[in-house]
C-alpha cells in the first residue's frame, strides 16, 4: 500500500494507532484504490450475509416443498378426474337403470316403478259398452233330452180371463235349463280282508287286497285331484285339505296332502321321460328359464317347448349344460330363445333370436344420449317395417317369396346400424352391437326357414304357469317337491296344448301306477308328425 492512500486513512479514521484498530478485513481494489472496512461493518455484513444464504436455503426449502405439494396436487387432480368419469358413468347407469322398465328389459310389467313410461292406452271408441246394435247373442246351447236328468212341466192356468177352460199342450214352447251341483259325496269303499284256518293242518290263512287297491286312504281321483290342484290351479296344501273338507268331507292332515303329491309325481316321472325324449327330435323348439326358489336356495326352472308338448325342469343352474340335457346335445331342429349365453352353444345357422327382446334391447339404445339414440331409434323402426311385414305373410295375404324379398333391404339397413352401433362412442351400446354381430346370422332365420317365429312369446306364455305357481307357493322345499312340480307343470301344460283333460289323464296315470300297467303317454293322441329338419 502507498504512503499516500495510508495518510489519507488515517485522515477518514482520525488519528495514527486507531486505524490498526478499525481496519479488518480483505483490501478491495477498485482500480488502483484500495478500500479498508470497519470491523464491525464486516461483521454486520457478514451477519447479512449469513440472513440472506439462511433465508435462501429456506427458501429453497419452501420451493421443494411446493414442487412437492404440486406433485401431489396434480396427482389428487388426475385421481379426482378419474373418480369424476367413473361417478358419472356410474350416475349415467343408474339413471338408466332407472328408466329400466319392462318396456326395454326382460322385467315383468309388475316390477315398473310408479315413474316408468307407460304404454299408451287404446283410445276410447264412440261405441257404448256391451254388445253393438244387431249383434247375435251368444247363450249356452241347451242339452238333449236324454242328457237331462229331471223334467218338470210347468202348464198355463186352466181358466182364461174370459171364463172358458185353457187346454194345455203336451209339448212345449220353451224350454229352460238349470244346472245344479250335487253334493258331492266321496264313494266309501270298505275292503273287509278275512282269514281262515284249514281244516286239514290247521294252517292259518289270510285274504289280500285286489290289484290296484292304494296303501292310503284315498283312491286314483282323489290322489289325481289332489295334484291337479296343487300342479294346475296353485292351491297351497292347506287350501287343498279346506278344500277337500267342505267339499267332498275327506279330512286329511297336511303329511297326507303332501304324501299324496308325491305318489303322483312317482305316478308321473315314466311319461315326463317319454315327453323329454319326443321334445329332442321336433324340428322346432322353443327354450325359455325363469328364477326359482327352493328351500331358500337359488334355482331355476326351465322349459322347452314345442306345439304340442312342453317339458319342464328345475335346476341350480342357469348354465348351457342345463339347455344341452335338456334339449339334447345332438339337437337337429331350430331354437328360438333370448340371448342368454347358456344357448351359445348352439349352432348359430340354426338358432333364432327373440325380437320381442332385440326390441327391448333397442328401446334402451335409443334412450342413450348421442349417437346411440339416433342408431336405436332407426333399428326400431325398421322392426316396426318387419313386424308388419311378418303379420302379412303369417296371415297369408302376402307369398313367402314376396316377403323375403321384401326384408332384404330392411335387413341390410338394421346389420349397417349395429356395426355403426359399435362406434357410437358409448361403451353399453357398442358392447350389445358387437355381441349381436357374433350372431347376427340368428336374427334372420324366420326369414330364410319357414315354420319359425321371429319371437319366443310362446315359450314366455308356456312359463307363464310355472311362474304362477311360483308366486303363490313361494318355490319348494325339497328335490321331492321339485320333481313334483316339474311333471305336473309338464303334464299340465301338455294337456293344455292338446285340449286334453288334466284330471282324467293323471287319473289314469295314477290308476296304472297302481295296478303295474303301463302309464297312459303325454305324445299327442293325433301322432302328429314332426320330425326334426336335417342340419
Amino acid at each position: 500500500m502507498s504512503l499516500g492512500v495510508l495518510r489519507r486513512l488515517r485522515g477518514v479514521f482520525g488519528g495514527g494507532g486507531a486505524a490498526a484498530d478499525v481496519v479488518s478485513g480483505p483490501i478491495y481494489k477498485d482500480g488502483e484504490e484500495c478500500i479498508l472496512v470497519r470491523r464491525s461493518e464486516w461483521d454486520d455484513l457478514k451477519r447479512r450475509n449469513a440472513e440472506l444464504e439462511r433465508r435462501n436455503a429456506e427458501l429453497e426449502r419452501r420451493n421443494a416443498e411446493f414442487e412437492r405439494r404440486n406433485v401431489e396436487l396434480e396427482r389428487q387432480l388426475a385421481q379426482a378426474l378419474d373418480q369424476i368419469a367413473v361417478l358419472t358413468a356410474r350416475v349415467a347407469d343408474l339413471e338408466e337403470k332407472l328408466r329400466t322398465s319392462s318396456s326395454n328389459s326382460s322385467k315383468p310389467p309388475s316390477s315398473d316403478p310408479p315413474w316408468a313410461k307407460k304404454q299408451p292406452k287404446r283410445k276410447k271408441g264412440k261405441r257404448k259398452r256391451g254388445a253393438q246394435k244387431g249383434h247375435e247373442g251368444k247363450a249356452r246351447a241347451l242339452l238333449p233330452s236324454e242328457e237331462v236328468d229331471t223334467f218338470v212341466d210347468c202348464p198355463p192356468s186352466t181358466e182364461c180371463e174370459c171364463g172358458g177352460h185353457v187346454a194345455s199342450n203336451d209339448e212345449p214352447c220353451e224350454r229352460k235349463q238349470v244346472s245344479e251341483l250335487p253334493k258331492a259325496k266321496p264313494h266309501v269303499t270298505e275292503y273287509r280282508i278275512l282269514d281262515g284256518i284249514c281244516q286239514g293242518c290247521g294252517k292259518h290263512h289270510r285274504g289280500g287286497l285286489p290289484q290296484g287297491v292304494p296303501d292310503g286312504m284315498l283312491g286314483p281321483r282323489a290322489i289325481a285331484l289332489v295334484g291337479v290342484l296343487s300342479g294346475k290351479y296353485r292351491m297351497s296344501k292347506r287350501y287343498i285339505k279346506e278344500l277337500l273338507r267342505d267339499l267332498f268331507g275327506l279330512d286329511l292332515c297336511l303329511g297326507t296332502v303332501s304324501n299324496t303329491e308325491a305318489r303322483v309325481s312317482e305316478a308321473l316321472a315314466e311319461p315326463v321321460e317319454e315327453a323329454g325324449e319326443y321334445v329332442r327330435e321336433q324340428a322346432v323348439a322353443h327354450m325359455d328359464e325363469t328364477g326359482y326358489w327352493m328351500a331358500a336356495m337359488r334355482a331355476w326352472l326351465w322349459v322347452v317347448c314345442t306345439p304340442l308338448v312342453s317339458v319342464f325342469a328345475i335346476r341350480f343352474s342357469r348354465g348351457s349344460a342345463v339347455a344341452k340335457e335338456m334339449l339334447g346335445e345332438n339337437f337337429r331342429g331350430f331354437l328360438v330363445s333370448d340371448r342368454w349365453s347358456a344357448y351359445y352353444w348352439f349352432d348359430v345357422l340354426r338358432r333364432q333370436l327373440c325380437w320381442a327382446h332385440l326390441i327391448r334391447d333397442f328401446t334402451k339404445i335409443s334412450e342413450r344420449p348421442g349417437r346411440s339414440a339416433a342408431i336405436g331409434n332407426a333399428i326400431l323402426k325398421h322392426a316396426d317395417r318387419m313386424f308388419e311385414l311378418w303379420h302379412r305373410v303369417r296371415d297369408g295375404p302376402m307369398s313367402r317369396a314376396d316377403f323375403q324379398a321384401a326384408m332384404v333391404p330392411i335387413r341390410q339397413a338394421v346389420e349397417k346400424l349395429i356395426e355403426e352401433g359399435m362406434e357410437c362412442g358409448h361403451a353399453k351400446t357398442s358392447g350389445t352391437c358387437k355381441n349381436l354381430l357374433k350372431v347376427k346370422a340368428a336374427l334372420w332365420t324366420f326369414v330364410d326357414h319357414q315354420g319359425i317365429e321371429p319371437t319366443n312369446n310362446f315359450a314366455e306364455q308356456i312359463i307363464r304357469i310355472g311362474v304362477m305357481w311360483r308366486r303363490v307357493s313361494f318355490g319348494t322345499q325339497s328335490e321331492r317337491g321339485n320333481r313334483f312340480v316339474e311333471r305336473m307343470l309338464t303334464a299340465t301344460a301338455t294337456c293344455r296344448q292338446q285340449d286334453r283333460n288334466v284330471l282324467d289323464y293323471v287319473t289314469r296315470t295314477v290308476e296304472a301306477k297302481l295296478n303295474g300297467t303301463v302309464a297312459p303317454s303325454l305324445l299327442p293322441e293325433a301322432n302328429v308328425s314332426n320330425v326334426a329338419l336335417a342340419a
